[in-house]
């Protein structure tokens, strides 16, 4: 009788070490084969061919494999909609258990209902555990059991569980003698899953202690590299959230309240998932937004004729990644100016980010728009221009996206700001106060 296996199925905790779910799995008493399923119903929404995510995902697990070929075991990697592919797997593997990782998000919720749903129906029991954040979605609430709304008293609770609860590490590489030993299997091609190589390149995955002491004097100046640049590697879980946390309290508290606005969001994400699609406060869905196409156009494009707008749509498009200041100013910017639906810009920034990930996207998307949780108020209108004085005096971030701000070619204002925002307010006002 074939000895009985656990599968471990990766999803955005690509990594060997101080993993949750794997450490379980290795610890299950059975040896672990671990999996990865390239979801179309995922890959089928993607739009671009050249999709650098893609890319980073599948170096991520050749470097996966790599570690596991030395100890003669395998990545097993699949393409299809998982159900389907854990039919196929469970027919050639006698599986006992499988281990995974928490996802909050709507689509993997559905999507693990229906795996584990089907797993236990075969007999094979289904494990998650809380890897991709600090504390997980329940456990930093309010007395009364119900989700904190407002950031500021949830980071106080967070910061005081922390103190109780510190973070413990999963030391899952210190099992790796536990890994399913079989014949090495080669990776599916991008090619195969009718995707190829980006041009753009991928931030390394150190993160430079003297840059996190820095962060709170640098981290709004997008001329300057004073932000991490790990968005991505928290994403797919190339690094440890935990590692990192535990080593940023000691240098920059402004950096770990970054990582609790993350865990917040995620947080919302879980216990109010309408704000995928709907305002978390339902008055603002019935704005009258303009929705003009052409601006719109011009907004993606890095043509709107404020320059610290286009620069960050232009760095966005180039390279996947958009200084977090810079977010805020063109989401406010296409709200608040243009009037366009907060879901066109999430939308937009959902296809060219390296580091979407829903629930901060949503969550940053809807504080600009003043429809979120916690959100600027409606009547606070950026002004690029102020921006631009207060964080890029120097004009180095303008100047390296939009060299030709100050030709005769590049294109005037698409809108006055004093009339822009004048209007934005009496549309607003027309709804909200209603």
């Amino acid at each position: 009788m074939a000895t009985p296996i656990s599968l471990f199925w990766f999803r955005r905790d690509l990594r060997l070490h101080d993993n949750a779910g794997l450490l379980a799995a290795l610890q299950s008493g059975h040896p672990v084969q671990p999996i990865f399923i390239f979801d179309t119903e995922i890959l089928d929404e993607l739009i671009d061919r050249a999709d650098a995510r893609v890319q980073f995902i599948h170096e991520s697990l050749q470097r996966i494999q790599e570690v596991l070929a030395e100890l003669g075991a395998t990545l097993d990697v699949r393409i299809g909609k998982p159900i389907e592919v854990f039919q196929e797997l469970t027919q050639e593997y006698p599986t006992r258990a499988v281990y995974t990782n928490e996802d909050y998000e709507p689509y993997a919720r559905m999507r693990d209902q229906q795996v584990g749903d089907w797993l236990k129906s075969k007999g094979i029991s289904f494990h998650s555990y809380k890897d991709q954040v600090v504390f997980a979605k329940d456990e930093v609430l309010k007395d009364d059991g119900k989700p904190y709304t407002v950031f500021t008293p949830y980071s106080r609770k967070w910061r005081a569980r922390l103190q109780v609860d510190p973070i413990r590490s999963h030391p899952s590489e210190k099992y790796m003698d536990r890994f399913h030993r079989t014949a090495l299997r080669v990776l599916p091609t991008l090619k195969k899953m009718g995707f190829e190589k980006s041009l753009i390149e991928f931030p390394t995955n150190a993160w430079d202690p003297a840059l996190i002491k820095r962060y709170a004097q640098q981290r709004d100046l997008p001329g300057v590299a004073g932000t991490s640049r790990l968005g991505v590697h928290l994403r797919f879980g190339t690094i440890s959230v935990r590692e990192l946390a535990k080593q940023a309290a000691s240098w920059s508290d402004s950096f770990v309240n970054e990582l609790i606005w993350r865990d917040f969001y995620h947080t919302i994400l879980w216990h109010f998932p309408k704000v995928v699609h709907q305002s978390f406060k339902p008055e603002y869905d019935s704005i009258a937004w303009r929705n003009n196409n052409t601006e719109f156009e011009a907004w993606c494009t890095g043509q709107t004729g404020y320059p610290i707008v286009d620069a960050g749509m232009r760095e966005l498009n180039a390279t996947g990644f958009m200084h977090n200041r810079v977010r805020m100013i063109v989401a406010s910017f296409l709200t608040k100016h243009l009037l366009i639906d907060w879901r066109w810009g999430e939308a937009y920034f959902a296809q060219k980010l390296l580091d979407f990930d829903l629930a901060a996207n949503n969550g940053g998307w809807q504080w600009a728009a003043g429809s979120g949780c916690d959100a600027a108020p409606y009547f606070r209108v950026f002004n690029p221009y102020l921006q631009t004085q207060k964080f890029d005096p120097e004009l180095k971030y303008v100047r390296k996206w939009v060299p030709e701000f100050e030709e005769f070619g590049y294109p005037k204002p698409i809108v006055v700001h004093e009339e822009a925002r004048k209007r934005c307010l009496e549309t607003y006002a027309a709804t909200l106060k209603k």
